[in-house]
């Protein structure tokens, strides 16, 4: 009777992790390029009474056996990686990325962190920063009298100067793609690192090797669909009821048990 103490203990603590998950999703909807998260999950290990195939009386063999698993558990929560939708804001600075890739930033101590949120500004040196400060990598520096700033789809940064019709090259914005962009690690603050399990960043231009485009003026959305995270919730929520109903009903045939 025991066991299925734990056995519920285990569901449980398996829908509040997932209520964790959808409650993180749910609290970004409206952080630009936040990507969704998923709870996955496994069975544990299971007790065998009877082994499967085990040979019996007569030279026949079990097909089946007799086996009792102990619960389950959170094992990873992983990012889904889609496409947000893009929301044009028609400010100079903000960027989307079209397609895959990451946007580069220089984090104050040199390491080369990835994003997806594309709302920059330019700081009081006229660099290009994010909205924490972090400086766009490379660096982009637009002078205060520049007008006409524009970012193609392939990156480069162009502006004019007052008396001078030639366009100015103030830098290329370079993007990154990984193998498994599941296996960065997220910092907070819309930042990633790569990892082992997501493999070493593949930079270069936008739109090319695969990588997508940028889109200046434009912005993307959360990837989180309301509706679906509140379907979620509901699931996580009977779950951890139905599991702690198991609790209270083996508790009940435990007190019988015990008035014997």
């Amino acid at each position: 009777m025991m066991r299925s103490l734990y056995i519920a203990k285990t569901g449980m603590d398996a829908s509040q992790f997932r209520l964790d998950v959808t409650s993180n999703n749910l609290a970004n909807v409206n952080t630009k390029g936040f990507k969704r998260s998923n709870a996955i999950f496994e069975d544990l290990y299971y007790q065998t009474l009877r082994q499967p195939g085990s040979q019996i009386a007569g030279g026949g063999t079990l097909p089946t056996g007799l086996q009792v698993g102990t619960g389950a558990a959170a094992v990873a929560s992983a990012r889904i990686h889609t496409q947000g939708n893009l929301v044009r804001t028609e400010q100079t600075f903000d960027l989307a990325v079209v397609g895959d890739g990451f946007f580069r930033v220089a984090l104050a101590d040199g390491t080369i962190a990835y994003t997806r949120n594309g709302e920059f500004k330019r700081n009081q040196d006229g660099q290009i920063v994010n909205s924490a400060g972090y400086l766009l990598d490379p660096a982009v520096t637009i002078p205060s009298d520049a007008t006409q700033v524009s970012v193609s789809a392939s990156g480069v940064v162009q502006y004019f100067l007052k008396g001078n019709p030639d366009p100015v090259v103030a830098g290329n914005i370079q993007t990154a793609s990984f193998v498994n962009p599941q296996g960065l690690e997220s910092l907070g603050e819309n930042l990633y690192l790569p990892t082992a399990a997501s493999g070493a960043a593949i930079e270069g231009d936008p739109g090319v090797e695969g990588r997508g485009t940028i889109s200046q003026g434009y912005l993307e959305d959360s990837n989180v669909n309301v509706t679906e995270e509140l379907i979620n919730m509901i699931q996580a929520q009977r779950a951890f009821e139905m599991n702690s109903k198991a609790i209270k009903t083996a508790d009940e045939m435990l007190q019988r048990v015990a008035q014997l």
